[in-house]
């Protein structure tokens, strides 16, 4: 019906997962008497150096609450702040030009040129590598630049009201710090970039009562009486500027950092701020923890080493994986991004989420089911369910597939398409050409890992056939077993339906040519790929292009 709210599916009468919970929390407290037009998530950070995975963690906290609100029938504004009209205090190590970056400190960000020469600023950059990426991962906000925002003097009532209000927020702010750190001497709730130099190093003298503020500069000796109706320098300190902003954008929800949320943090003043000075309750909340890192990152991670990028996870991890990593787990809950083996692993949860929601694996209850295929359904780069099931091949093969390639991913999918096991006698291939794109995507995921992010014993490379390598290094009893292996295996490797059957006779193989069973195993890796351990060798044989392997396996 128009106009009906409906909501996700739940079970035993409550949300199953914690954006959902955290949705009707936002309703229940900010909804009123359920007149509301619309709801208002906010996040935001400050450009002042490569966007790395912990912020995107806010971001996408957030995007998974908006989905929630509006799958339940809510209109919701999703607000991302771009603080770029903070101070540049500080020249991260993986930036270029640094001494030039290193004469515009303490200028607002968004006067720092890009060292790249590619955009009109330093802050420009960052927000632009963010901006073109959150849509391949289903996210789109409404940005907002408070540089612009400052400069045009919007919020010359907000710093008349602090002004105003100056005494009671030196209160509010001492409230929870000890007499040791309490404010000391002169204090004002704004801060000056100086109209002639640019830089903050400025110190507050007087305010008119009405709109005239006087500031002097301690780097160049300017000194200016500024209209805060006209004036394009003036800014509230960052723990009035936040709740400020919560009254002026009818924020409802923001999560924050563990960071802000301690006791007597700037979530905690920023509440009483708020309230007792702009007259609107602190939005709804939650704490989020951090993030860590596992594994080399090769090539991915910037030089100091420890920032990785939502750009650096895409490389790895599909969209869907990528939004799996962060639905899949509550945020108030430390995790580690991977990319190590544990990739692998990471990849199978997701498929076995993805057969649960589909139908296609039985989950342990009915209020498993209901968890995973709501974790599934957030994890979409669109949202729900989609329209046509992918396909699924596990990471852990395609990586193998990719490898038995040299790498290329065309051939990877037309091996998969011939050897599909949906494929019948004058039919067509169960790998539907819609589904071709999602296989495509988990591919160019493969290669990538494989070869910047795998350890060294994950990789292989079958060796060149028809005699354009001297063959491997076996002895007489060996060689008799690669010949056995040849004829009674290889040749008739259509005849096996799985691999345990074809494991079967590999080990009788092993026994008819008097070896042990790792005797043969070693033997095959020595002439397939050069070394002494590789792919679980039943699946790696059946993979390889049979006329491949009968060369590789020929001359012995």
């Amino acid at each position: 019906m128009d106009g009906e709210k409906k909501g996700p599916e739940r079970g035993g009468g409550r949300a199953v997962h914690w954006a959902d919970e955290t949705a009707e929390k936002i309703i229940r407290e900010r909804g009123g008497d359920g007149t509301r037009d619309h709801y208002t998530c906010a996040s935001g950070i400050t450009p002042s150096g490569t966007v790395h995975i912990g912020n995107f963690r806010e971001i996408i906290s957030v995007d998974l609450v908006v989905r929630a609100l509006r799958d339940r029938g809510e209109k919701v504004r999703f607000i991302y702040s771009w603080d770029d009209y903070d101070v540049f205090r500080k020249v991260p190590p993986n930036m270029p030009k640094q001494e030039e970056l290193r004469s515009y400190l303490r200028f607002p960000i968004t006067m720092v040129p890009d060292p790249w020469d590619r955009d009109e600023s330093y802050a420009r950059h960052h927000e632009l590598d963010v901006e073109t990426l959150l849509p391949q991962v289903g996210i789109n906000p409404e940005y907002l630049y408070q540089a612009q925002n400052y400069r045009s003097s919007k919020y010359a009532g907000e710093i008349r009201r602090a002004l105003e209000h100056r005494d009671a927020l030196r209160e509010i702010l001492d409230r929870f710090r000890d007499g040791d750190h309490k404010i000391q001497g002169p204090w004002w709730p704004i801060s000056a970039f100086c109209g002639n130099c640019n830089r903050d190093e400025t110190d507050i003298d007087r305010w008119d009562g009405e709109w005239a503020v006087d500031y002097h500069c301690n780097a160049c000796g300017h000194r200016e009486r500024a209209d805060l109706r006209e004036a394009r320098g003036i800014k509230l300190g960052w723990r009035v500027d936040w709740p400020m902003r919560w009254a002026w954008e009818e924020v409802d929800f923001e999560p924050a950092g563990k960071d802000h949320h301690t006791q007597g943090g700037s979530f905690e003043t920023g509440r009483l701020v708020c309230r007792e000075l702009y007259g609107r309750e602190a939005p709804v909340s939650f704490r989020y923890d951090f993030i860590g890192i596992k594994g080399s990152a090769g090539k991915m991670s910037s030089s100091s080493g420890q920032v990785i990028t939502l750009g650096d996870l895409l490389r790895v991890y599909t969209p869907e994986l990528t939004r799996y990593l962060f639905a899949g787990t509550r945020p108030n809950t430390e995790f580690t991004i991977s990319f190590d083996l544990d990739v692998i692993k990471i990849y199978e949860d997701y498929d076995k989420t993805e057969r649960i929601a589909w139908g296609d694996e039985k989950a342990k209850d009915e209020g498993a089911f209901l968890r995973e295929k709501r974790i599934y359904e957030l994890s979409q780069v669109r949202g729900g369910m989609p329209a046509l099931k992918p396909y699924q091949v596990p990471f852990r093969h395609l990586c193998n597939l990719i490898q038995i390639a040299d790498g290329d991913i065309g051939r990877t999918i037309a091996g998969i398409r011939e050897k599909d096991p949906g494929k019948a006698a004058g039919g067509s291939s169960h790998l539907e050409e819609e589904q071709i794109p999602g296989l495509e995507a988990r591919c160019r995921r493969a290669k990538y890992w494989v070869e910047e992010c795998a350890p060294e014993e994950f990789k292989f490379r079958l060796r060149p056939a028809g005699g354009k390598a001297p063959p491997a290094s076996l002895d007489e009893r060996e060689k008799a077993g690669i010949r056995l292996l040849r004829e009674e295996v290889a040749s008739v490797l259509a005849s096996f339906g799985d691999d345990k059957s074809c494991a079967e006779a590999i080990y009788r193989t092993a026994e008819k040519a008097g070896l042990e069973g790792k005797e043969l195993f070693r033997a095959a890796y020595r002439v397939l790929i050069g070394k002494d351990q590789g792919p679980r060798l039943a699946n790696f044989l059946r993979s390889i292009d049979r006329d491949r392997l009968m060369e590789l396996l020929a001359g012995y």
